[in-house]
């Protein structure tokens, strides 16, 4: 059986959302809500008896695909002499590193 959305759950879930609805919006919204909730239903009729279930993505992704963030300052500076300028108007830097007030004592 599907599940049905009425107007006053969705008059409570805009009050949520703090959303305001015209009357136009608010029956396209239920129209696309109620094929959402179709889709559940369809999805509920399919056979997952031999489907392992995932904990998460870790799953799926075994190793780190992106590379670490590497920053070359000095040819940075004297492509663009950006970083000059940021380290010069910093009022705390110590080498190339902008010193901040620690955040946790």
């Amino acid at each position: 059986m599907a599940a049905l959305i009425n107007k006053k759950t969705l008059e409570y879930l805009a009050a949520l959302a703090r959303l305001k609805l015209k009357p136009q919006e608010e029956k396209k919204l239920l129209k696309d809500l109620q094929k959402i909730l179709d889709y559940f239903e369809q999805l509920k009729e399919l056979n997952t008896e031999r489907v392992e279930p995932l904990a998460g993505a870790s799953q799926i992704i075994q190793k780190n695909i992106f590379r670490d963030d590497q920053v070359d300052l000095d040819r940075r500076q004297k492509e663009t002499g950006e970083v000059g300028r940021v380290l010069e108007a910093f009022p705390e830097t110590e080498g190339r590193f902008l010193k901040t007030p620690p955040v946790f004592e």
